[in-house]
């Protein structure tokens, strides 16, 4: 392919993977698996060696998120989106409500209102580059919002609705694009589920949760149709929460796991763990962000799309481009110059530059990135 436009070497960064998911992976995590090619690929998942490694990633979680006494880590094949329907059928009792505010907080609540044995859920909804938190409502048993929209770079604050514990309600958040990114009190949740391709800088097709006593109570007495006086809930194992926690118990998933994204995930965690753990982590999130926010700032053609200020993602950060600079042009240069995935969300439809910041990603690469598309944008 021939290059429209040679970035000069010495602005680009070292590393030039910006993805919001699936995010870099180091070269360590590649690594290994490469060390595990005969001691872990091809094996059993209920056997020793993996299970030494699920065991691993639990520990290394508690450890990360300062779990409170009583919560629990819990692992399911089929990523985030599999764990909507598994709150569906295990967690939510009768009616839930939602925030909403980009795609895939509204993807959460379409789930719960196409649920048959559920009743119609409240929907609290924002517009795409805020956030709407549920309200307390009667008759609700389950709150639910995310942590951060990565469709729209929007972070979100984590605390229990009022009145919500006392009325007996689970506090659900979807930290997909914030868990190990984002500060996080585990304790004003008790759920809080994600994917591993994001700041655990792995593959898809996992999802971890947090659980709380009381969301492990929960899931117990639907399960058993304690909270019925009708018909039966029909819970197919892979969508039982109470399955893969028993599993989980035993450092092992129900189904057959992506070895390769167990290995890297363990090692992105104890990556984590040794640098200082959460605190760190956030930190150089936050650092990251600050570069790009304070560019487009600056800038004369882009500008943050979050306006609130202490509503911007310090995980997923989006940047507008003004209308005489084409984003899908400036993207394009990039990619042929080895710096890749900062489009914005296709179904948000905006001129948009998206740009992931998790950890692994060096803040002195984030600072590249921005004289690169300074330099692409210059020279157009």
């Amino acid at each position: 392919m021939t290059t429209t436009l040679r970035i000069p070497e010495s602005l680009k960064p070292e590393d030039g993977r910006f993805g919001s998911g699936p995010s870099k992976i180091r070269p360590e995590q590649i690594a290994a698996i490469d060390a595990g090619a005969t001691t872990l690929m091809g094996t059993s998942h209920r056997q020793a060696p993996i299970k030494q490694v699920v065991g691993s990633i639990r520990d290394g979680l508690r450890e990360f998120f300062h779990l409170p006494d009583g919560y629990e880590v819990a692992l399911g094949n089929g990523g985030a989106s599999a764990f909507w329907e598994v709150a569906c059928a295990s967690l939510i009792a009768r009616r839930a409500a939602f925030g909403t505010y980009g795609s895939f907080s509204a993807k959460f609540a379409a789930s719960a209102a196409n649920a048959p044995f559920l009743e119609t859920p409240v929907i609290f909804k924002g517009e795409p580059g805020t956030f709407r938190l549920p309200e307390f409502t009667e008759d609700v048993d389950t709150y639910c919002w995310a942590h951060n929209e990565t469709s729209t770079g929007v972070a979100a604050p984590i605390h229990r609705v009022p009145g919500s514990r006392e009325a007996g309600a689970l506090t659900v958040i979807d930290g997909t694009s914030a868990a190990g990114a984002l500060p996080i009190d585990i304790a004003e949740t008790d759920a809080y589920y994600f994917s591993p391709q994001k700041a655990f800088g792995s593959d898809g097709g996992l999802w971890v949760a947090v659980l709380s006593p009381a969301a492990i109570e929960r899931a117990a007495r639907v399960e058993s149709n304690a909270h019925l006086e009708g018909a039966r809930r029909w819970v197919p194992p892979f969508l039982s929460l109470i399955e893969a926690l028993n599993n989980s118990r035993k450092d092992q998933t129900l189904n057959t796991p992506a070895l390769a994204t167990l290995i890297m995930m363990e090692n992105q965690i104890r990556w984590l763990n040794g640098n200082g753990g959460l605190a760190w982590a956030s930190a150089r999130c936050a650092k990251s962000a600050s570069i790009l926010y304070s560019w487009a700032e600056r800038s004369e053609y882009a500008t943050p799309f979050v306006t609130q200020e202490d509503a911007r993602s310090t995980a997923v950060v989006t940047i507008d481009l003004d209308e005489q600079v084409q984003a899908s042009q400036v993207l394009a240069i990039l990619r042929e110059n080895g710096i890749v995935d900062a489009a914005g969300y296709r179904k948000l439809g905006r001129n948009q530059l998206r740009v992931g910041v998790f950890p692994s990603v060096e803040p002195s690469d984030v600072i590249a990135f921005t004289k690169c598309v300074d330099y692409v944008v210059e020279h157009l």
